[in-house]
């Protein structure tokens, strides 16, 4: 058997090929499943095991002789284009197309840096939740309509199980575990049973600010929504708070805008007003710092709310809250140049 071996490796080391039929040939003579070097394998079965070691490393040799001439003589038949590829380097590259954020994730992450710079911190909480941090612990009346099936997804009742209806809900998370001062945002997903339409959606995204700490006033409150709005919509922005109800802030207001695209001389999108609703707001009703474990005698809070989507249609006139939903490319890549 070794004369056989020898024999071989003499043959395959003469072969030489004149064309790409010739490799073929060569790899099923000597490398397929029926060819020589497959027969010494079956063969090697019946060797003696005095000889198996020394017969058994031959074989190896072989195999790996005939699979580097295989590749060897492959490269004599590579197309000539891959044999003479050079590369200048310095020729432009190919343009790479840039992605962007999402409008939501840009105007999430402005709103997010610009109250960061007044020491707001981040916090994130469940998007399924309970009775408790949803409604009770903010200070929901038992027979609220938010509590109906009109207005909230319901998974579970007795207990309620619920998708949350804001953001409050972190807030209140926040007031369990840690002590005062607090100065937290909670931006996140909300879900409420609304049809859907241009200026509604069952899902929408919110931010939420809390901060509670001594002596913490209206006036704190409104000076920071006003530098908000001047940083996100302009140094001619103006601002202005309407009394409004809310269970858990008291008392409560809403907080308009001035209208960025008449300047506050009345349009269409503003309803000739001059003024855009932005955000719900107001103080932290004591009831809700009890629930919470705070003294509502040494601390006071302001908290307020707004919908991403509804200062994504400011900010980009942007007038369908469906298309932010959608992906469709073409609107995606109006935002190109806003990758933040």
């Amino acid at each position: 058997m070794l004369d056989q071996i020898n024999n071989l490796i003499k043959e395959i080391m003469s072969f030489s090929a004149s064309s790409v039929a010739d490799i073929e040939e060569f790899r099923i003579k000597y490398l397929s499943k029926r060819g020589k070097i497959s027969n010494l394998f079956d063969d090697f079965r019946s060797v003696s095991p005095e000889q198996k070691k020394i017969i058994g490393e031959k074989l190896n040799e072989v195999k790996k002789l005939a699979q580097a001439k295989l590749v060897e003589i492959n490269r004599l038949f590579e197309p000539k284009s891959y044999k003479t590829l050079e590369i200048d380097y310095t020729l432009p590259g190919d343009p790479m197309p840039v992605g962007s954020r999402h409008p939501v994730s840009i105007v999430r992450n402005e709103i997010i840096d610009i109250f960061s710079r007044l020491g707001f911190t981040v916090s994130e909480g469940p998007e399924i939740e309970d009775d408790w941090h949803n409604f009770s612990a903010l200070n929901f009346p038992e027979a609220h309509p938010a509590r109906d099936m009109q207005d909230t997804f319901f998974i579970r009742k007795d207990p309620d199980i619920l998708l949350r209806t804001h953001t409050s809900s972190v807030q209140v998370r926040v007031m369990e575990r840690q002590k005062p001062p607090i100065r937290t945002l909670s931006p996140g997903r909300v879900f409420r049973n609304e049809a859907i339409s241009a200026r509604h959606h069952c899902i929408f995204h919110q931010v939420e600010g809390l901060y509670i700490d001594e002596n913490v006033s209206f006036a704190d409150m409104k000076q920071a929504l006003f530098y908000f709005s001047v940083e996100m919509f302009g140094s001619d922005t103006k601002i202005r708070l309407r009394p409004s109800f809310f269970p858990f802030t008291e008392p409560s207001g809403e907080m308009d805008i001035s209208c960025s695209l008449c300047s506050g001389r009345g349009c269409n999108v503003c309803k000739n007003t001059g003024w855009l609703e932005i955000m719900g707001c107001g103080m932290v009703d004591p009831n809700v710092l009890e629930f919470c474990g705070i003294d509502t005698v040494k601390y006071t809070g302001y908290a307020f709310g707004m919908g991403i989507e509804r200062v994504c249609m400011l900010k980009y006139r942007v007038n369908d809250l469906r298309l932010y939903f959608e992906n469709d490319k073409r609107f995606l890549d109006q935002f190109i140049t806003s990758v933040i």
